[in-house]
């Protein structure tokens, strides 16, 4: 049992222990090409949440992971793969302004969202949600944007890549195929330049972008590589939560 972590831990421990920060993983259900399983983004981001809480516990940091959200905002063309379950922006405030509420109501202010999705955005979430609990301070932080990926992996991509697959190797070595079976992960460009030189933005039609649903080469993926990269993120994201739960809300500014 680990009293950091609300689905193992109960009501004797809860009842007698002041908590700071509550951690709301989120993650989404979706095709990782085809060696990795679908629930990568919500497993990876699960135990991610857990091994940089832990670590802050350790420091002294009263901190709880919630349950994670499996329903991530998704891509045209992903939309219609089978299981791939996509949630839309609104449906998704509409999940943290419950979850705000009930913690707010029970004395909790500081939260922090951790997303696990890249096709989630959070900052319009929070600023609506936020000014409707005053008091209450609400942040998001993104696992994968922690650390340069190029110091831990060779190859690019950001969708069951090198990196993705390192990670879930790590974790869950039981649940990846072996990678011969993976596809290649190439991705199609947009023949617009000014799309890709991000002069301006659209979501990638996921059915014309790639054959296998990766984005990125995962040949070159090792668990060992996922262990490092994973071990400087929780570090990072850990010392965080240890610097948010100790920080006065009032006394934010120098």
């Amino acid at each position: 049992m680990r009293p950091y972590i609300l689905e193992e831990t109960n009501w004797k421990q809860v009842k007698n222990q002041p908590y700071d920060v509550a951690i709301l993983p989120w993650g989404a259900t979706e095709p990782h090409n085809y060696h990795l399983p679908f629930g990568t983004d919500s497993l990876e981001t699960s135990r991610i949440a857990a091994d940089a809480a832990g670590k802050a516990w350790k420091k002294g940091a009263k901190v709880m992971v919630l349950p994670t959200i499996p329903l991530g905002v998704q891509n045209p063309g992903q939309i219609e793969m089978p299981f791939c379950l996509h949630t839309l922006p609104s449906t998704q405030i509409a999940i943290l302004k419950d979850i705000v509420r009930a913690l707010y109501n029970q004395g909790i202010r500081k939260l922090v969202v951790m997303n696990g999705h890249g096709g989630n955005e959070f900052k319009p979430h929070i600023r609506e949600v936020m000014p409707q609990f005053p008091g209450m301070f609400i942040a998001v932080t993104e696992w994968f944007k922690q650390v340069p990926l190029s110091d831990y992996f060779e190859e690019e991509g950001d969708h069951a890549n090198e990196m993705e697959t390192s990670v879930i190797m790590h974790y869950f070595p039981e649940l990846v195929l072996p990678l011969e079976e993976a596809g290649s992960g190439k991705a199609n460009k947009f023949k617009l330049k000014g799309l890709n030189d991000k002069v301006g933005w659209t979501p990638r039609r996921w059915d014309k972008v790639t054959d296998d649903t990766g984005i990125g080469d995962p040949q070159k993926a090792t668990p060992e590589k996922g262990q490092k990269f994973l071990e400087a993120v929780t570090s990072k994201i850990g010392d965080f939560l240890v610097e948010l739960a100790e920080c006065d809300l009032d006394d934010l500014y120098e």
